[in-house]
C-alpha cells in the first residue's frame, strides 16, 4: 500500500473546454518547482497524484502550499482495484484515526469495478464496524469521513482534507507588469494578481542617491518571497533619478506626485509592450493617499491605454496588512528604506488634480528624451525563491 499526495483542482473544474490547459499549466508549475526532487507526478482532468519519498515530504508540502490552482489535497493510500484488498486496507487506515463516528463515501469513476458506489460504501462501513470497537456510523456529522476513489488503474483511500491556496495556476493568464515599490501594498497586489493566473514581472523605480541600495535589496527580497508562488520573477530596475529631479524642478510642488505617477505609467506601458505584457498592476487603494483618489487616478491613467489592475483598491489598510503577514512580506515591507514615491512627498499634494494643468507643467521640460534614455539603462534580473541567493549574487 503506497502513500501518495492526491490534489483536487477546485475552481479549475469550471473551465469546461479549457480544463486541459489549466490542468497542464498546474502540472508544469509543480514539475518546475519540484525539479531535482525524486517526485513522480501523474494527472487526469479531475485529480493529480504525487508519488514521493518520505524524506522530501516537507519540501513537497511547502511547494503545494505556495502553488496556485490547488483547492484541497490529501495524503491518500494507493492500492489495486481489488475488493478484498480494499476491505483489508480500509481497516488499517481507519485504525490510524481517532474517532467515534464515521462515514464512507465512495466515488467509482471506473465503471468496470463490479460493485456500485453506494453499495460498496455500505459494505466497507460494515467491515469497519466489525473490526473496530466502540464506533458508529453517522452520515450527517461524522468525526471522520473516509473517501474511497475507485479510478481506472488504482483505488485511493484518504480522510483528512488539507486546504490549498486556490486560484488559477500562474501562466493561465498572460504577463502583467507589477509596480513594486517596496511598501506593504504592492507585494500583496502582486500575490493577488498571480492568484488569478497572471504571469508576473516586477518593476522598481529607484532614484539613487535619493534612494539607497538597501531599498533596492529590500525589493529584491520581496521578489524572492513572491517567487515562492511561481518559479521566478523578472525584476526591472528603472533609473528614475534624472526624470524625478526634473519633475520637482519644473513642476508645481502640489502636482509633483501626480506628474511623477504619469511618467511612471508612460514607462510601464513601454516596458509592457517590450515584454509582451497585457496589463499594469499596482498596489493603489482608493483614497489611501493623494494620488489614489478617483480624480487623481483618472488624471494619471490618461497617459496609457493599457489596463491598470489594482487588486487591493477596495481593501482597508488593516486587511492589506493581514494579507502581507500571511504571505510573509510585511516584515520586509516595513524596513525603513524609502522608495522614490516617498522621499519627495510635498506638504500639500493635490487630491483633485486638473488634467490640463498637469499637461501644461509637463510641457516645461523634455521628459520624452529622458524616458528614452532611462529605458536604455534599465537593469533586468531574474529572481527566484532560492535562499542562498543574495543581493550581490543577483547584480
Amino acid at each position: 500500500m503506497k502513500r501518495v499526495i492526491l490534489i483536487a483542482y477546485g475552481e479549475l473544474t469550471t473551465k469546461k473546454g479549457n480544463r486541459n490547459f489549466f490542468v497542464k499549466t498546474l502540472y508544469e508549475n509543480l514539475k518546475a518547482k519540484l525539479q531535482g526532487t525524486p517526485c513522480e507526478i501523474t494527472k487526469d482532468l479531475s485529480r493529480m497524484y504525487l508519488t514521493f519519498e518520505e524524506k522530501d515530504q516537507d519540501l513537497i508540502l511547502d511547494v503545494i502550499n505556495h502553488t496556485f490552482g490547488i483547492l484541497t489535497y490529501y495524503f491518500a493510500y494507493q492500492m489495486e482495484n481489488d475488493v478484498e484488498e480494499i476491505k483489508k486496507r480500509i481497516v488499517d487506515i481507519m485504525n490510524l484515526e481517532q474517532f467515534q463516528t464515521f462515514k464512507i463515501e465512495t466515488k467509482r469513476s471506473n465503471k468496470d469495478f463490479p460493485i456500485p458506489s453506494l453499495e460498496f460504501s455500505r459494505m466497507l462501513g460494515g467491515v469497519v464496524l466489525k473490526n473496530i470497537e466502540g464506533i458508529s456510523v453517522d452520515v450527517h456529522h461524522p468525526d471522520v469521513t473516509c473517501f474511497v476513489e475507485i479510478r481506472r488503474d488504482f483505488t485511493y483511500i484518504y480522510t483528512k482534507p488539507m486546504k490549498g491556496i486556490g486560484g488559477y495556476p500562474v501562466g493561465t493568464q498572460p504577463r502583467g507588469m507589477l509596480m513594486l515599490s517596496g511598501g506593504i501594498d504592492s507585494p500583496v497586489a502582486g500575490y493577488l494578481a498571480m492568484k488569478r493566473g497572471i504571469l508576473l514581472d516586477a518593476v522598481y523605480f529607484e532614484a539613487i542617491p535619493h534612494t539607497s541600495l538597501e531599498a533596492r535589496e529590500k525589493v529584491i527580497t520581496l521578489c524572492q518571497k513572491l517567487a515562492k508562488y511561481t518559479s521566478k520573477i523578472r525584476l526591472h530596475i528603472v533609473p528614475f533619478t534624472e526624470l524625478q529631479e526634473a519633475i520637482y524642478k519644473n513642476c508645481e510642488s502640489s502636482y509633483c506626485i501626480t506628474i511623477m505617477r504619469r511618467m511612471m505609467y508612460r514607462i510601464m506601458e513601454r516596458l509592457a509592450k517590450k515584454n509582451h505584457a497585457f496589463a499594469i498592476i499596482n498596489g493603489e487603494s482608493i483614497g489611501q493617499v493623494a494620488s489614489q483618489t478617483l480624480t487623481s487616478m483618472k488624471v494619471i491613467n490618461e497617459v496609457t491605454c493599457y489596463p491598470v489592475i489594482r487588486p487591493v483598491c477596495c481593501l482597508d489598510k488593516l486587511e492589506i496588512i493581514d494579507l502581507a503577514r500571511k504571505i510573509d512580506t510585511y516584515e520586509t515591507s516595513i524596513l525603513p528604506y524609502e522608495d522614490c514615491c516617498t522621499i519627495f512627498v510635498p506638504k500639500h499634494p493635490v487630491i483633485n488634480p486638473n488634467l490640463e494643468a498637469a499637461k501644461k507643467m509637463e510641457e516645461s521640460f523634455d521628459y520624452q528624451s529622458m524616458i528614452e534614455t532611462l529605458l536604455k539603462n534599465i537593469k533586468t534580473i531574474s529572481v527566484t525563491d532560492v535562499k542562498k541567493e543574495t543581493f550581490q549574487d543577483l547584480l
